[in-house]
């Protein structure tokens, strides 16, 4: 039987609530598009992995820092970090899209399922 680690699904429900409520303040109250809040995002976890302040909230919220767009800047600075340990300035190039190339290999495939199942048409 599998033990359920109750404090960690609430921490992890916690701050991914808090990336996700931040996201829709920006949305609801900017005139940043969505697109926009994305690259920030996306940025933002890379800025604050490169200083050290991302790492912490990985291993206190686990999937709730990790899931969402800021895990995604997260894993492409760690990936780009590993790989130039092992591999010099090569890995720079090389690091973050190999650490993230899971989450982008489903990311297309979903996309491109949505396309064939959904209907396009002009927002007008």
């Amino acid at each position: 039987m599998v033990k359920v680690d109750w404090m960690m699904i609430i921490k992890a429900f916690l701050v991914g609530g808090i990336i996700c409520v931040i996201g829709q303040l920006l949305i609801d109250y900017t005139a940043m598009t969505p697109a926009r809040i994305l690259v920030l995002f996306v940025t933002l976890g890379v800025a604050l992995t490169a200083v050290g302040l991302y790492d912490p909230l990985v291993k206190f919220a686990g999937g709730g820092a990790t899931v969402p767009l800021l895990g995604f800047g997260y894993s492409l600075a760690k990936g780009t970090e590993e790989a130039v340990k092992q591999n010099g300035l090569l890995g720079a190039l090389t690091g973050g899209v190999t650490a993230a190339a899971g989450g982008i290999a489903i990311s297309i495939f979903l996309g491109f399922l949505c396309a064939l199942v959904a209907k396009s048409h002009d927002k007008s």
